[in-house]
Order: C-alpha cells, then structure tokens, then sequence
C-alpha cells in the first residue's frame, strides 16, 4: 500500500509539472472514450429513425446546420460549461454548416447559406468524393418529415423548404416558432448526410460516411465504435494565435462497458482518456487511486422519476392516489442518505441552468412544496379517501443498464410499502425498457430517467399529448394549446414566464412521483488536452468537443501509460 501511495503521489507531482510546460498542440493518437452512455451501443445509424441517441453516435460523421459556439466555453472565459443534454443559450450557437443566416417576413423564412468547400469523402461502393450541396440537407430533411417515426407535431410549422441554388437552403414557415433551430439546425435528428448514403443504405454502419471530423471504420456491438480522422475535414482552429487543422487526434474510440467497477477500472488504469459519467459512489477512492485524474462536476441533465399511467384504469387516475405517493416517499432522506448529499431535491422538469425558465422550490405554491415534504400520515389519509385504505399493487418497469436505479427503486419500493403500496420491479434490457414506452406496453409503473432536453421540449414531450416521451399519458387539450402559444410567442421573456406557470401546473398534478436529480462527474487524464469535462456541442453531440482535444503523448508515456 505505501508503495501504491508513493506511484500514485509521483504521478500527480509529474502531472502537474506536465499540465503547466503545456505546449502547442500535437497531432497524434487515440482517444479512448467511455461516454455518458457507456453501457449503450449504438441504437441507430440512421437520424431518421429518430432514437434520441443518434448524435451521439454519428455526430461526428454528420454535421448540422449548427452547432455550439466553444469559444464561449468556461475554459476559454465564458460563460457556458457546455453540458446542458439538449439546450443552447442563444448567443452560444454559431453555424457548422451554415454560413451565415437571415430572417426574412411575408412568408416568415430564414435564408441558410451553407458554407462552401465542405467536402464528402468518398466511400467504396457508396459515393465518390464530392462537395456538400443544398440538395443533401433537403434529403436529410425530407427523410425526417416522411419517416414514419416522425414525433408528432415535429415539423408541423414547416410549409416548405426549398434549394434556390447549390447553396442556399430556405426554410419558410407557417409561422413564427420558437423552436426552429433546434428541432432542424442543431437538435438531435439534425445530421446532413449525402443523399448517396440514404439511397445505398444509411442503417449500414459500414456505409457512413459523413462531411464530419471523423469517419466510422468499425463496430463491434456490445464493445466498441471506432471513429479515424477524416483528412477532407474543412474546419481549422485558431490557438494561441496560430490556426490549426482540425482534428488533432488520429482516432476516437467509444467503448461500451455494461459493468460499472469495469468501467471505473478501466479508467483508473489508464485504459480509457476519459469518462464522462461518474457516480458520486466511486468519486473519492478514484481520486485516492488515480490523483492524477482531473475532474468536473455536474448536475444531472435528465429527470429522475416514477410515472404512474394516467392513460389505463386504475388508481393513477385519483389525483389523491399520486399526490399521497409522492408524499409517501422520503425524498430529503433520499439525498442526504442515499445521494450522501450529492443531488439536488428538485431540479426537474426545468434544470436551474436554464436561468429564468427555473423556478425553484421555495418559489413554487405550496400545492407544489407538499410533494416534496415527506407526510406519511397524509399520504395514508388521501389513499383511504381515495379508496384504497389497504393500498395496492403495482408493477413497475426499470432498466437494468442503470445502477443508480436499480439501487433506488428499491428504496422507493420500501417507502411505499409504509403506505400500504407494493410494486413487483421488473428489470428490462433497454431496448426492451424503451421500446414497451414507444409501443406504450409499459406496466402501470415505469421508472426512468428523461432528458430535461431544453425549456420547451421538457414541457412539450413529457407532458402534452401523444408524445412518444409521455410516460405516464398525461393528455390535457387545454394544456396542449399553451404549449402551443408557447412557441408561437417571439418574445423569449413572455415565454419564460408562460413556462413557469405550466411547471407549476404540471408539478402539482403529480403524473410522476418527482424524485431528486443526482450529481455527476466526469473525470480525465492530465494528457488529455484542450478539455475541461464539456459534454455536448448541441443535442447529445459532443463531437466538435473532441475534434478540438489532443493528447500529450510524451506526458502520457511519462506516467507509465
């Protein structure tokens, strides 16, 4: 042991030596990856499939109209961590694609000039190498408006879109939304690809190809997807003064990794760069471990929660049933015992880095506060006057592929248990969890995590009416005509306001039994360079992150890795 105690001292002594002689960037090496979704492979090539994980996976292959601005990245002096799952501030989006763009009226429109010399590489059986053109972001887009996948309502506000020439793209709308951008320029079915690839078979891994920094060169299901540097990429960087051709490392490996200690081992010896998701659990023997490691610290980007179905007979319908189980269940305990601290009580469906589209819980009417006060007591009360003074039984679906669950949903098992209220888990395998939600053949009880995604689309697709991210069923005609003023209104301050009063609203109708939203962390390698934890570049898609990082290998051989 105090040998393990002096290597590991020695490590951070010449790390930090290192980190502070950092020099220009070098080109070079592989970045090995457990992602924030380390235990899932890859659920579709294709962006018209519309599986939220497709920027996550092809994003580097695929780009999009938009993209973060990085500059304004913490590292750099601004304002923004850049971990946010779905949601760019305004004055944070800059064009990936798209060169510039203009608003224009009678019809409402926006005037996309897309950036010249963006080359397609070739790909053998697929396509010879050619330039981006107009007409493969109308085939991107046209493949997502006809897919028989499509959310509903997704492109509703889209009269056309049209290819005046070669590189101009005119998006005319029905009328003003809020959402424009995001739900085409940079959200998460966005990629443009050439058109070539949907007509040869863009559901092959081994046809993609992409105008991206990276190019897929193989995938194991299960284990891993490697990506190499795409040496067409048009995109350059200027650091220190000097411009650099992007990207800098030479390939980018995503492992997959079921098991968590695995997953932690694998970081710990150095076999993974970095590792975007880490529970507080396994915080402090890393930081004994491997001192070495740098570290961000960040709040959960999706809801924690149970959804009662609202849209099946049975008890979920008695608005007394789901308040007196959120009531029934110790949620401050939950986060000074079980999260030892590491959580926020309520953070959701709103995230506190949405500024003024949160609200927090002292803020809130006290209809809203009582959900969150463990009352026992109370919670016996409504059930008998509901009808249930004996409680019942329920069963609950959870995915196995998530620790933190299958340690909590037995905790709120037992809570409910004081009330009279069972539920018989059922752990799925995640395609299996979230297919019986899109096929809506979920158990009365579905325990899961939802993206916060941005401060619309957490309202509009959890909560409004046949949206496929509904769990529990919530349908409200008058609920669904606010969220559809809410993104008819321009003024960004009138809407905060309107989405405040329907957090309220929503809350205090208790679909879900609302639980806290754990902290997380991501942790590096000092030889990681040009990093400090960013996690996305737009929805899910951390790939313009990585195009920027490169790795010290001089450093990382230095310390015996």
């Amino acid at each position: 042991m105090k040998l393990i105690g002096k290597l590991a001292a020695a490590t951070a002594m010449l790390a930090a030596s290192a980190v502070s002689a950092a020099e220009a960037p070098r080109y070079g090496g592989t970045l090995d990856i457990g992602s924030v979704y380390i235990t899932l492979s890859a659920l579709s090539w294709d962006p018209a499939d519309f599986t939220w994980k497709s920027n996550h996976d092809t994003g580097g292959m695929y780009e999009q109209l938009f993209a973060a601005d990085l500059s304004k990245a913490e590292r750099n002096g601004g304002p923004y961590s850049f971990v946010l799952e779905a949601y760019l501030p305004k004055d944070a989006i800059k064009g990936e694609l798209a060169e510039s763009w203009e608003w224009k009226q009678n019809p409402p429109r926006v005037e996309i000039k897309l950036r010249r010399g963006v080359m397609f590489p070739g790909k053998p059986g697929v396509m010879e190498p050619r330039e981006l053109v107009a007409s493969d972001v109308l085939n991107a887009y046209q493949r997502l408006h006809d897919s028989p996948k499509t959310q509903v309502g997704y492109f509703d506000h889209v009269a056309k879109v049209e290819a005046p020439d070669d590189h101009t793209v005119v998006f005319v709308f029905k009328n003003y939304f809020a959402e424009w951008d995001y739900r085409f320029g940079w959200g998460y079915y966005s990629g443009i690809y050439p058109k070539e690839l949907s007509d040869k078979g863009i559901g092959d891994w081994k046809n993609a190809t992409g105008s991206g920094p990276f190019t897929l060169t193989d995938y194991v299901q299960g284990n891993s997807a490697t990506y190499v540097k795409n040496a067409s990429y048009w995109r350059k960087e200027t650091i220190g003064g000097t411009e650099y051709k992007l990207p800098f490392v030479d390939k980018v490996v995503y492992h997959t990794i079921k098991d968590e200690a695995t997953w932690v081992a694998a970081l710990r010896t150095g076999k993974l760069d970095i590792l975007e998701n880490i529970r507080w659990q396994n915080v402090d023997s890393l930081k004994k471990s491997a001192p070495a490691l740098k570290w961000h610290r960040w709040l959960g980007q999706s809801g924690t929660f149970l959804a009662m179905r609202v849209d099946v007979d049975g008890p979920f319908k008695d608005i007394r049933v789901r308040r007196a189980l959120n009531m029934a269940v110790n949620k401050q305990e939950i986060v000074s015992a079980y999260y030892n601290g590491n959580a926020e009580l309520f953070a959701y469906p709103q995230h506190p880095e949405y500024g003024p589209y949160f609200e927090p819980l002292d803020k809130m009417p006290d209809e809203v506060k009582e959900l969150y006060t463990y009352n026992p007591q109370k919670a016996k009360k409504l059930l008998a006057e509901a009808g249930y003074p004996n409680g019942f039984s329920f069963k609950v679906q959870v995915c196995a592929c998530n620790p933190d669950h299958m340690d909590l949903l037995p905790l709120v098992a037992a809570y409910l248990e004081q009330v009279g209220v069972k539920i018989e888990i059922q752990p799925m395998e995640y395609g299996a969890f979230l297919g019986s939600m899109m096929k809506r053949t979920m158990t009365p009880g579905y325990f899961m995590n939802n993206g916060h995604t941005n401060p619309t689309t957490t309202i509009r697709k959890s909560f409004t009416s046949n949206q496929q991210w509904n769990p529990s069923g919530w349908s409200d005609p008058a609920y669904d005509k606010r969220m559809d003023a809410v993104y008819a209104e321009p003024d960004e301050t009138k809407r905060q306001a309107m989405l405040r009063d329907m957090t309220r609203e929503i809350l205090a109708q208790a679909p879900y039994i609302w639980l806290p939203i754990p902290y997380l962390y991501t942790a590096w390698w000092p030889w990681v360079q040009n990093y400090n934890g960013e996690l996305r570049a737009g929805a899910v898609r951390p790939w313009p992150i990585y195009a920027q990082i490169w790795i010290d290998q001089e450093m990382k051989k230095k310390m015996g890795y």
